[in-house]
């Protein structure tokens, strides 16, 4: 017996820096809208794309305009498509590229009730993608698939070959055993509910396959539900008692570094009904739910997986070749994704809600793995991809890592309700279309000689025709031709014995059969003579044959590079084109946004002209109000200034009168007690000196208030860089000064000597000075800016901060010398009231043409 060898998924070579990559290719599917009266807010404008508006009540920017965006696809299928176009287009060269040994990922993507479900299952008449995959496949490797239990899964993503005894040994084993899970038979009548999904006019097959090889084809069905693998095959012991929930299932690698499901159960199939049947059993048990948007919304991924063994037939094209290393395994996995929904919209609530968010996030995490793979690419960095975020992600690593065909469905719902989830989708789709996938290479193919099925088929036929003409037999159950052959032979001579002396009996039976053997042995000389002319002839022709395959094989190769030399330039060619669309659009819309900032650059520039224009008139009139108020101020400071000179003479001499009557009157009495008083008498007291009238009498005389302005201040000027405030000393000041403080230059600002400056006070500031001040400006009420000043001594804190003590305030206040005073005078012609007002009187800011000054504040 020989040792069954064993098949492996080829290991990914290392790629080099050259490899040939191929754009994920993306294609859309648009789907009829539920009634004739709902708005449309998509439109198919070519075969390669499509346009959406903004429905009626959305605004898509901000001056109330509809935004139309433009998308672009490798194909777009209108609401008329009907699925065999689909699959003629999409799935059937990835069904060509698993016949050739290579892998193949598709998948459907878009919002919830956008037909992702019935583009890959279908219905009744109309079958989708999996089932014609299934049933292409089977049509074309059908008369060439080994018997059961030849290849075998070895539960580590690999396949074991077995020969042939033990083969049989497992399907007798597998009869035997009611008890276990059998495959069903292709014979059985096919379930009614998939029996019509394929007409039999739309059968096809691939002409491509090769006849010199055996294969197998192996299914498994997994769904990921709460980011959870769960195997839709497996067969769990049912329990009305103790019900038990079916067991989650874990991601593993390869020693290809492949990933895999471990202890998923695959499935050898043999016919299509028989496929379709074990994804029926499968898609029963998956997660369905009835939503606000969608009647039956699936509520996990799900990943149909179709692996397919072959290996090559040996030398005589009798049995299949027992070498691991010409076993190949190429797989294609068909999913279906759950889509993506609002639970604004959908009102899910508890497991239903949990449901939304984890197919929301696995979509999010697709998402953000194909962006950075996209940037990567691009910009030639090299994040890390988060594929193990997620375990759809996870799974299907090797595709965009590794090699093999990508292809996405967009499906999109064109209804007016759907439209923002839309544009996400056409978003996800155009970034998707930007990543390569490694190009699958072809794998090498046996040594062995082409054509040895057909010859060994040949040498059968032509055998059993030659047999039939000379009536020999053809088979050896057949027993007319056993009788005929016993009848060439000599009759036997009678063998009873009546004497035991008969010396004659015996020899007679032992010559004839002698003769018997010896024409035995001619029969089988010629007949070897004939079969070795005849395998001579055929080796023959086989030569003959196999050199002019070799040369056919040569122009095929010949022309197969052509044609792949063909379609890249092609698809070099659709690139550049797409490409060139790509960038007439932006051209488009750069010149349409250059337009506009031109437009507003003009008018901008037009108002900028009118301000300024507007601002120098304004400039001249303040010059001029400016030179006349300086005119009407001279001319009001001189008149006042004639005026109190006469006041004060006025005053004097009224002074004078009083003090000469008064002396008089005192002269009067130093001669009335002169007369009168003698020697004795006391001597004469010194006068009086006349009292100031009182100020407060003053006040309370009621008189009509003067409606002079006061008098300006006769201090001379000081330049307000020289002026110090009372915070200036020896001491180190932390001077506090805000943002928000507006800079008054040295105005009103003290200056303040070997001081540290901050905006926000801090604790590494403090501990360098012993005293604070805060700059705090405020509107007074006459609408001037008033400051404070703020000051404090800083001291340490017991926990070893700086806090400060505020000690005192500083107002700093400027006034208009135009402005009349807020603080009452008794009258314009009493001289103590007038110096009364003038010793109260703030600091007075004094404009004149040759400097400014500022009167220095008086000291309390």
């Amino acid at each position: 017996m020989q040792r069954a060898g064993k098949g492996r998924t080829p290991r990914r070579p290392k790629k080099p820096s050259n490899i040939e990559k191929d754009p994920v290719g993306v294609y859309c599917r648009i789907r009829p809208l539920g009634g004739e009266d709902e708005e449309c807010c998509v439109e198919m404008i070519s075969s390669s794309t499509i346009q959406l508006h903004a429905p009626d009540g959305l605004k898509a920017n901000r001056n109330g305009e509809y935004k139309e965006t433009q998308y672009s696809f490798k194909k777009v299928f209108g609401i008329k498509t009907t699925q065999i176009e689909l699959f003629e287009d999409v799935a059937k060269p990835l069904i060509e590229d698993l016949i050739h040994c290579k892998n193949g990922l598709l998948f459907t993507y878009g919002v919830t009730g956008s037909g992702k479900t019935y583009t890959m299952t279908g219905s009744p008449g109309e079958g989708g993608l999996l089932p014609r995959s299934l049933d292409m496949l089977f049509n074309s490797i059908g008369p060439f698939q080994a018997k059961r239990f030849v290849f075998k899964p070895d539960d580590k993503n690999g396949i074991e070959v077995q020969n042939q005894v033990d083969a049989l040994l497992e399907r007798q084993k597998r009869d035997s055993q009611p008890s276990i899970l059998k495959t069903p038979s292709s014979r059985q009548k096919a379930d009614p509910e998939f029996a019509d999904m394929i007409k039999p006019d739309e059968a096809c097959k691939s002409e491509g396959v090769d006849e010199d090889c055996c294969y197998s084809v192996f299914v498994s069905y997994i769904e990921i539900y709460n980011n959870y693998i769960y195997d839709l095959l497996e067969d769990a012991p049912f329990d009305l008692i103790r019900p038990k929930p079916p067991q989650s299932k874990i991601l593993r690698e390869d020693q290809n570094h492949n990933m895999y499901v471990a202890g998923c159960t695959e499935v050898e199939v043999k016919s299509t009904e028989e496929a379709f049947e074990v994804f029926w059993k499968g898609q029963k048990k998956r997660r369905i739910a009835n939503t606000q948007l969608n009647r039956e919304s699936s509520r996990s991924h799900s990943v149909f997986t179709v692996k397919l063994a072959q290996a090559p037939l040996d030398a005589d094209g009798d049995h299949i070749l027992q070498d691991k290393n010409q076993v190949n395994v190429s797989q294609l996995c068909l999913v279906d994704l759950a889509g993506s929904e609002r639970t604004n919209r959908t009102r899910a609530e508890g497991s239903r809600l949990r449901e939304a968010g984890n197919i929301n996030q696995s979509l999010m995490t697709l998402r953000t793995c194909i962006e950075v793979l996209r940037e990567n690419q691009m910009c030639g960095t090299n994040r890390m991809v988060p594929y193990r975020d997620s375990k759809v992600t996870h799974l299907f690593k090797n595709y965009f890592d590794g090699e093999g065909k990508v292809r996405m469905i967009v499906c999109v719902n064109p209804k007016a309700d759907d439209y923002e989830e839309t544009l996400l989708v056409m978003r996800f789709a155009e970034m998707t279309q930007e990543v390569e996938v490694a190009r699958p290479v072809d794998r090498p193919i046996c040594g062995l000689t082409p054509g040895r099925r057909q010859r060994n088929q040949a040498f059968k036929d032509e055998l059993s025709r030659r047999l039939e003409e000379r009536g020999g037999p053809i088979n050896g159950e057949d027993p007319v031709l056993l009788s005929q052959l016993i009848e060439s032979l000599p009759p036997l001579p009678p063998c009873e014995l009546s004497d035991p002396s008969d010396d004659q009996t015996l020899p007679r039976l032992i010559e004839v059969l002698e003769r018997r053997h010896r024409i035995r042995q001619m029969i089988t000389e010629q007949f070897n003579q004939t079969a070795n002319t005849m395998k001579s002839m055929l080796q023959q022709f086989d030569s003959q044959l196999s050199s002019k395959e070799n040369v056919l094989y040569d122009q095929r190769s010949k022309l197969g590079e052509k044609d792949k030399v063909i379609v890249n330039q092609r698809t070099e060619i659709e690139r550049l084109e797409k490409k060139s669309k790509t960038l007439e659009y932006k051209i488009d819309i750069l010149q349409k946004t250059t337009e506009m900032y031109e437009q507003d650059k003009r008018s901008l520039q037009q108002d900028l002209e009118s301000r300024e224009q507007r601002l120098q008139k304004e400039l001249a009139e303040r010059r001029r109000m400016e030179q006349r108020m300086q005119g009407m101020v001279t001319d009001t400071r001189l008149k006042w200034e004639k005026e109190c000179e006469r006041r004060v003479n006025a005053k004097q001499l009224e002074m004078q009168n009083k003090l000469w009557v008064k002396d008089e009157k005192l002269k009067q009495l130093k001669a009335i007690v002169t007369e009168n008083g003698g020697p004795s008498s006391s001597p004469t007291e010194q006068p009086q000196k006349p009292e100031r009238p009182s100020r407060e009498r003053d006040r309370n005389v009621v008189q009509k208030r003067s409606a002079s302005p006061p008098p300006l201040s006769t201090v001379p000027p000081v330049h307000p860089m020289h002026r110090r405030s009372h915070s200036a000393g020896g001491e180190k000041w932390v001077d506090h000064k805000p943002a928000s403080n507006l800079d008054l230059d040295t105005v009103m600002q003290p200056i303040i000597p070997n001081a540290i400056k901050v905006s926000t006070p801090n604790e590494k500031a403090l501990s360098k000075c012993h005293k604070y001040v805060l700059r705090h400006q405020e509107l007074a009420s006459d609408g001037e800016i008033e400051t404070k000043l703020i000051k404090g001594n800083v001291f340490k804190t017991r926990g070893g901060g700086q806090a400060v003590e505020f000690t005192d305030i500083e107002t700093l206040k400027q006034e208009c010398p135009t402005a009349p005073s807020r603080k009452r005078r008794s009258g314009s012609a009493d001289g103590p009231a007038q110096r009364d007002d003038i010793e109260n009187r703030a600091p007075v800011q004094t404009n004149t043409s040759s400097s400014h000054g500022y009167q220095k504040r008086r000291r309390p």
